[in-house]
């Protein structure tokens, strides 16, 4: 909201002036009604591992953050160029393998990747789209830029959030939006079901979204998107394939599906053909997936693309397929399997943030400026064990935004994850799904360790 002299940015001083006119009884006032509307519209996600209880709410602050049309229509082109570069890239990589002949990648990189599936090999999905869905997070670091923190391409969250946030936020500021000329974002699931459609050739086809079920930490955001689309909400158990196609089981007998909505990882998908103690999946449905009877978003083996190891090489790819410098950067990172990062990263890992490759969700992370003694030791010793297995980025100071805290409003840091959607064109949804370390100097948003959210409004002009 602020400058590093104190002054105000011109898009922020409305909504600062408001805040300013309400007392800290009634921003407080707002902030309950706003945590009670969230469990009443059921808001909630599930935490593994947490002695209280495993279902919360995500913490929606009510203060905003806001972005100009200026700085939104950089992030925009800047992930449309990505997306379209990484889904070259897939569909390179499980056919031709141009980039790995010409060794812009190392090929033991991409097949030690867990998320590159050797049964994609010779595929070609539907459209010949593979990331549908993609949820990029991004941070601006001090220098006021936005960088790619990493790509999300196989069941990015977060989305039903930012859509119920919105709904909660346009009721505690009924005014702001339409006075700041907000863009709307209540639109994302026809957008959605109109990409899913199109991946099948019939004119009406059967659309439904695939979810483990109710012990999912994101059930919530399954039900709801499959209401909002007005499409069947499906487990693995309610499917059968059969000679290559996939039914749904009903009252009424057995009903084809044409497009499922994954929400379930690419391993547990089918159990014929990848993990076979998956109970989630459908048995068969990969073999009905490759002979085009089905069409699947995300496809499976799109993983490989948003793997942090492969994270690094980018911008490369993205010179490579469109002969294009990126839009927008990439953190520098450092890769553990190469000896010479290796070696940096072990002389100076109090100063870097250590990632494992194929973690998610804030686990498998070590911030060195704030790691004990104890866990830098044992991050020395993970790292010569497995390098494949990690990379290291310096730490960046994030942007923070006034979030309300303890009756005053206090700066927290934030990141930023666009939704974007690949069908016949790519779009980026002008919102996003903005996550807030609510820990005072936590450098970590996840909502699996502590994190909380805000509204983000993109100002149309």
């Amino acid at each position: 909201m602020f400058e590093a002299d104190g002054s105000c940015r011109p898009h922020y001083v409305q909504l600062l002036e408001m805040l300013t006119s309400l007392s800290v009884e009634k921003l407080e006032q707002l902030q309950f009604t706003t945590d009670k509307a969230q469990m009443a519209m059921g808001m909630t996600f599930n935490v593994y591992h947490d002695k209280q209880g495993i279902e919360k709410i995500l913490h929606l602050d009510i203060v905003p953050r806001i972005i100009n049309a200026a700085e939104w229509k950089k992030i925009e082109a800047g992930l449309k160029q990505r997306i379209y570069a990484l889904n070259l890239f897939l569909q390179d990589v499980y056919n031709e393998q141009k980039i790995l002949k010409d060794k812009i990648l190392p090929k033991e990189l991409v097949f030690s990747c867990p998320g590159y599936l050797k049964p994609c090999e010779g595929l070609t999905p539907p459209k010949g789209i593979w990331c549908h869905i993609t949820g990029t997070d991004l941070v601006r670091d001090k220098d006021g830029e936005f960088y790619i923190l990493e790509d999300n391409l196989r069941c990015p969250s977060g989305v039903s959030y930012q859509l119920e946030s919105r709904e909660i936020i346009k009721r505690v500021f009924p005014n702001m939006l339409s006075k700041l000329g907000v863009a709307p974002v209540s639109n994302y699931p026809n957008r959605l079901l109109n990409i899913l459609e199109y991946l099948s050739d019939k004119e009406k086809p059967v659309v439904g979204v695939l979810t483990p079920g109710i012990y999912n930490s994101a059930y919530f955001e399954h039900s709801y998107l499959a209401h909002s689309m007005g499409v069947e909400l499906v487990m693995g158990q309610d499917m059968v394939e059969v000679k290559n196609k996939v039914y749904m089981l009903t009252t009424n007998g057995l009903k084809q599906i044409d497009v499922l909505y994954r929400r379930i990882d690419d391993t547990f998908l089918d159990p014929n053909v990848f993990n076979p103690e998956s109970l989630i999946g459908v048995p068969g449905i990969f073999k009905a997936f490759k002979s085009g009877n089905i069409s699947l978003a995300n496809a499976p083996g799109s993983g490989v693309a948003d793997d942090k190891a492969i994270y690094a090489y980018v911008p490369k790819i993205i010179k490579y397929y469109l002969d294009e410098e990126p839009i927008l950067s990439n953190v520098p990172t450092y890769l553990c399997s190469d000896e010479k990062d290796r070696a940096y990263v072990l002389d100076h890992l109090q100063d870097l943030v250590v990632k494992e490759t194929n973690a998610a969700g804030g686990y498998g992370m070590m911030i060195g400026p704030r790691a004990s003694g104890k866990e830098l030791k044992t991050f020395t010793r993970l790292i010569k064990e497995n390098p494949r297995n990690y990379i290291a980025q310096p730490t960046l100071s994030l942007s923070t935004v006034p979030t309300l805290v303890d009756s005053q409003l206090e700066p927290r840091h934030v990141d930023l994850r666009p939704y974007i959607l690949y069908g016949e064109e790519i779009e980026v949804i002008p919102g996003a799904f903005t996550r807030v370390a609510l820990k005072r100097g936590s450098l970590i948003v996840n909502s699996s360790q502590g994190g909380g959210s805000k509204d983000t409004w993109v100002l149309q002009h």
